[in-house]
């Protein structure tokens, strides 16, 4: 059973979800929230110093579970692994260019010297996806699909390689919501160059 503390913390996060899905982030306060859950400021100050931290939580929840799931569904026995990774890149893309997903890392990045905020979302989001990607990489290399080498390097390869055409432009705002086909297309040239640098011959 969860403790009072854990039961109102979730109690917020729901309640956060609802306003920053109506209102957005900028819209949003904290004001908002409190009418919401009822209470006093102080309280929802206790649990979440900010709104930065609130919203970075509400996100990171959400999106992490989600590209969790994503990686978690690559099928280490299916016979064609060209198919497995295009279909990961391109599930996994899409929810790291979520409108939502991005201001989430846009926050971590300029919060990082500031707060804590820049480790938790490397260590709550990009490492247990990173040790799911490898997981499938090494039974990969087991079959003989790919060559032995170190799988965690490889899959931070992989994911370094599905965002190298895109990230910077979309983090800067140099390019705006990405088009499926354009997820599509960066994602075969990212596997392409993957299979060629690590397919055993």
């Amino acid at each position: 059973m969860k403790s009072k503390t854990e039961a109102k913390r979730q109690e917020i996060l729901k309640a956060a979800t609802e306003v920053f899905q109506e209102l957005g982030f900028e819209r949003a306060s904290m004001s908002d929230i409190r009418e919401r859950i009822g209470g006093s400021k102080a309280t929802l100050y206790n649990y979440f110093p900010s709104k930065e931290n609130l919203f970075f939580e509400v996100m990171l929840n959400a999106k992490g579970r989600e590209l969790e799931t994503i990686a978690g569904a690559l099928d280490a026995e299916a016979e064609d692994l060209k198919q497995q990774l295009l279909h990961f890149g391109q599930r996994f893309l899409t929810v790291l260019y979520s409108p939502d997903a991005i201001a989430v890392r846009r926050l971590a990045i300029a919060q990082s010297q500031h707060s804590d905020i820049g480790r938790i979302t490397f260590e709550r989001g990009t490492l247990p996806i990173e040790k799911e990607v490898a997981d499938f990489l090494k039974k990969r290399m087991k079959r003989g699909d790919l060559r032995i080498v170190d799988a965690k390097v490889a899959a931070m390869h992989l994911m370094s390689l599905l965002e190298s055409e895109l990230l910077q432009r979309v983090l800067l705002g140099v390019l705006g919501p990405v088009k499926p086909e354009t997820i599509k297309a960066a994602v075969r040239r990212a596997i392409d160059v993957f299979l060629f640098g690590y397919r055993r011959l």
